[in-house]
């Protein structure tokens, strides 16, 4: 499955991908903006396997091994515009703003927003279909229920 995913992203026009390839591609994009700022804290671990557990249904053991395997792909896959333009087109347009909300509380889960973070949420946002508006208000609403 790693090196067909891997195919699959690192493709210049990547095909939609299936339910199971969606979750890994979006965990690795977790993966990748909480390594945004050089820094991958055990809370920003943490709140990965959170996001995936509730997003996905799973249980503490199986969301861990889920991020396992995200990082891995993560690890391997393309620049974060093609990266982001795959998640795009695994992710319904109306489930994008929970993609956008799920990697704010990864930004947010060490309590510190470094300038990389930001930017790289800045050029996410819209690429994802949503307005710098939009992904800030999320933000905002995060920061209001403390990360």
């Amino acid at each position: 499955m790693l090196s067909r995913l891997i195919r699959q992203l690192t493709s210049l026009a990547p095909d939609p991908l299936d339910g199971a390839d969606a979750r890994v591609a979006l965990g690795a994009f977790l993966v990748r903006i909480a390594k945004a700022d050089g820094d991958y804290s055990a809370g920003e671990i943490a709140r990965i396997d959170r996001v995936l557990a509730k997003r996905y249904g799973l249980n503490a053991v199986e969301a861990a091994e889920l991020r396992a395997e995200c990082e891995a792909i993560e690890h391997e896959a393309p620049d974060t515009v093609r990266f982001t333009r795959a998640i795009k087109a695994a992710v319904d347009y109306d489930d994008r703003a929970g993609v956008i909300e799920a990697m704010w509380s990864v930004v947010l889960a060490d309590g510190q927003r470094e300038s990389h973070e930001d930017a790289l949420m800045r050029m996410v946002a819209p690429m994802l279909g949503l307005s710098d508006q939009e992904s800030n208000a999320i933000r905002r609403r995060l920061e209001g229920q403390g990360g």
